[in-house]
């Protein structure tokens, strides 16, 4: 037989380019072999498999086999990677943080995350974060969130260190008794860290040789959200809009450009154009209509432009009541953007976005937490009938599955894949 020189594809890959493609021309407004169906399945595979999630979150072997076999069986268009995110006990433990309560530590064994809402960056804190974020950082930001990281309070302020009589003299707060108690916990964490990344990686090459590729590869915020998640607080930041909006403003600007890069890094990083954004203090109940144009949307369009502009494909979870913003949404450049919807609002949403951007979204949490079979696939017959020409669209979840009934998952997962 005469040797061609071609390699012959397997199944899996096969099926790997066929969901990446389909994905793909989704969000590139191009019309898909089929409608994408994928999932944020979030902790969903450990209720499915009936383990703790206190023990997913700690032991990684149990939560790469629990995904593995979880998200293989349901078979989504892309495949979410659970360890960057959640298989984090061990090292948010071991930093002492402060920002969350997780499973088995303030919470039961079989709790999602919690987070704690609170002022990190004090109100009369912002000239010191604009002068020298890092500095801030590192002396007050960091000791409040991470409590094995209290000894950074007494660091020497390193921007001080210019030749030999500013500064030299730094080295001695270095190696106190505390701060090398710190280095050791440093090096725990450095371990739990490198185990992290290496199921990781694991886990995306498993899931890839398997035929699925994954939904993003890289992470960020919009600034304002940035400021308001973890500096500020939400309440903070509500008050300081009116008190010291000129200082609201200069943060976001001083937080753009490091979100642009964590978002292009990702990517780089991963070889995946997907990036991952996070809608939070955007929505219609925070901000009036005037003060999302002042405060959010152009931070928000600026971070969009920035990714686009490095070639990459940015994708915001809209969460919460959004359909006053979804005329700001419309400006971008088409075929460019994929926006998953909590509320979706279907006939606003193909009046707006059809021509524009991607769209995702269509299935209710509550009915896959409290419907039945039969109410999923009604939902499905009305998204896909108010939906029908829209190219850019993808059938997913309103948010992360974490208290969804398996019987539901599968019915909207075996529906969609018949079409």
């Amino acid at each position: 037989m005469e040797n061609t020189g071609q390699t012959t594809k397997t199944p899996e890959q096969t099926a790997y380019e066929q969901r990446e493609k389909r994905i793909m021309d989704a969000i590139q407004l191009k019309k898909p072999d089929r409608i994408p169906v994928t999932a944020m399945f979030s902790f969903f595979p450990a209720r499915y498999k009936g383990i703790p999630i206190r023990t997913t979150m700690y032991d990684p072997d149990v939560m790469f086999d629990t995904w593995v076999e979880t998200l293989t069986a349901f078979a989504p268009d892309l495949s979410e990677n659970p360890f960057p995110m959640r298989h984090l006990g061990n090292l948010l433990e071991t930093f002492d943080f402060k920002m969350l309560k997780w499973a088995g530590h303030g919470l039961g064994d079989d709790v999602s995350y919690q987070f704690v809402d609170e002022e990190y960056m004090k109100a009369d804190e912002y000239d010191a974060f604009l002068y020298d974020m890092t500095d801030y950082m590192m002396h007050k930001f960091w000791p409040r969130v991470f409590g094995a990281l209290a000894p950074c309070a007494n660091l020497p302020h390193f921007h001080d260190v210019m030749c030999y009589y500013f500064g030299t003299f730094y080295a001695a707060p270095l190696f106190t008794d505390e701060m090398v108690a710190m280095g050791k916990m440093l090096r725990k964490a450095a371990g739990h860290t490198n185990t992290i990344l290496s199921y990781a990686g694991k886990f995306s090459q498993t899931m890839a040789q398997k035929g699925f590729p994954a939904n993003y590869g890289a992470a960020t915020q919009v600034p304002f959200d940035t400021l308001g998640d973890f500096l500020r607080g939400t309440k903070g930041l509500m008050l300081d809009m009116r008190r010291r909006p000129e200082k609201v403003l200069a943060a976001v600007d001083k937080l753009l450009p490091i979100m642009i890069r964590l978002g292009v890094s990702g990517a780089q990083r991963t070889g995946n154009p997907r990036v991952f954004i996070p809608l939070h203090k955007g929505v219609e109940s925070f901000m009036s209509d005037a003060q999302y144009q002042k405060f959010y949307w152009p931070g928000f369009k600026a971070l969009l432009d920035g990714l686009i502009d490095e070639g990459l494909y940015p994708c915001p979870l809209v969460e919460g009541a959004y359909d006053a913003r979804v005329k700001y949404l419309a400006q971008v450049p088409s075929g460019k953007v994929c926006y998953h919807f909590e509320n979706f609002n279907a006939p606003l949403l193909k009046e707006e976005l059809a021509h524009v951007a991607c769209v995702r979204g269509g299935m209710p949490l509550r009915i896959l937490s409290t419907g039945t079979p039969d109410d999923v696939k009604a939902q499905l017959d009305k998204v896909l009938a108010e939906m029908e020409d829209v190219p850019g669209f993808m059938v997913d979840a309103s948010t992360g599955l974490d208290e969804a009934r398996p019987e539901c998952v599968r019915a909207m997962f075996d529906y969609m894949h018949q079409l």
